[in-house]
């Protein structure tokens, strides 16, 4: 099983858009899915909209009355989909934004890399459509604040909200993980979600993915300057986040070496 986890707030005009668009890709991936939907607090018409999706597609809805964020909604999200599988070394939890910044035709990808053996694939999202020089600047820097801060091997965008997990992987990251497991906010909920669960991980991967800013029918919520100092900020609660540098393996010593030269004939 699939389980597809999308955190949303407001987000009428794409939302049921998306969720068709995911149809169709499974249409031709054959795989068993199961779309997961957070609407956190909507007041537009995003329930609205999901009601009527759940009569035609395999949804199930959770709804905060009051906006909760979007650390606690992936977090939700996640830990529903550990809950419900019964086979948590086979299937997955695919994690993406509900505005179009994340394309399902990358799904496919996704879940080949998760079946060829990987625990975690992180979608490195290059950013193509956006029109505010501010938010590109921003996404860019992004990573970057985290450097140091946040180790997970083989990945550089960690702030990338477009990733799967094998579930199993999850379900050790929670368990180890006392209280919540997600800390922080925003981009920097990304950087720690990959940090958290990339402890109980033996394989992490990335592919190549488009982050599209053009698709979105929004203006964006976020305040790109308070998004980049959010991260710096994150940056402690990150570093002790983050698996351990594996350790150097010890010089081989040359003392068996020379103990064989000398007690060899000459």
């Amino acid at each position: 099983m699939i389980y597809v986890c999308i955190p949303s707030y407001n987000e009428a005009p794409t939302i049921g858009l998306l969720l068709w668009k995911i149809r169709q890709v499974f249409a031709g991936f054959q795989r068993e899915y199961q779309l997961l939907v957070l609407d956190d607090g909507s007041t537009d018409a995003t329930g609205d909209v999901l009601e009527r999706y759940t009569r035609v597609l395999p949804l199930s809805v959770t709804r905060h009355e009051e906006r909760q964020g979007y650390a606690k909604s992936v977090e939700e999200l996640l830990r529903q989909a550990v809950e419900r599988t019964d086979r948590p070394k086979r299937d997955c939890a695919i994690l993406m934004h509900a505005d179009f910044a994340h394309g399902p035709s990358f799904i496919p990808d996704l879940v080949r890399r998760i079946e060829s053996g990987a625990d975690i694939v992180v979608a490195q999202g290059r950013l193509r459509g956006e029109r505010s020089r501010l938010r590109r600047w921003a996404r860019r820097v992004a990573p970057v604040l985290l450097r140091g801060a946040v180790r997970v091997p083989g990945v550089n965008d960690v702030v990338s909200g477009f990733a799967v997990f094998r579930l199993v992987t999850l379900r050790n990251a929670f368990r180890g993980t006392p209280g919540a497991l997600l800390t922080t906010q925003g981009w920097a909920a990304n950087a720690e979600l990959y940090a958290r669960t990339a402890r109980h991980a033996r394989r992490v991967e990335t592919i190549a993915a488009i982050e599209r800013g053009d698709l979105r029918q929004r203006e964006s919520r976020i305040s790109y300057w308070e998004a980049a100092l959010n991260v710096w900020s994150s940056r402690r609660t990150l570093r002790r986040a983050s698996p351990p540098a594996p350790a150097a393996a010890p010089e081989a010593s040359s003392e068996p070496q020379r103990q064989a030269e000398v007690a060899s004939p000459s």
